[in-house]
């Protein structure tokens, strides 16, 4: 069970440091880099939802952050519940 945590943990650690990266590559790489396109397929299929319900603010995605948002709080949901079912 306590690799199963360390699991999420990991998986939260690397989705929010694609997200970061996604941003940062989309200001300053061309969209058909191998590096951003890789990064861009991971990241795309979860940002593409909120990009739909949520509105650019003054032309600004601000999409990214609400997923980092979600995700470090589906990934302290499971973890905490992984760990009471440990105790």
């Amino acid at each position: 069970m306590i690799y199963l945590i360390r699991a999420i943990n990991l998986i939260v650690l690397l989705l929010t440091a694609l997200i970061i990266v996604k941003v940062f590559l989309s200001y300053f790489m061309d969209p058909y880099h191998p590096v951003r396109s890789f990064v861009d397929r991971i990241v795309n299929p979860l940002l593409r939802p909120l990009q739909r319900m949520i509105p650019p603010i003054g032309g600004l995605d601000i999409s990214p952050i609400v997923l980092l948002i979600i995700i470090q709080v589906l990934g302290n949901i499971l973890i905490r519940v992984m760990s009471s079912l440990i105790n």
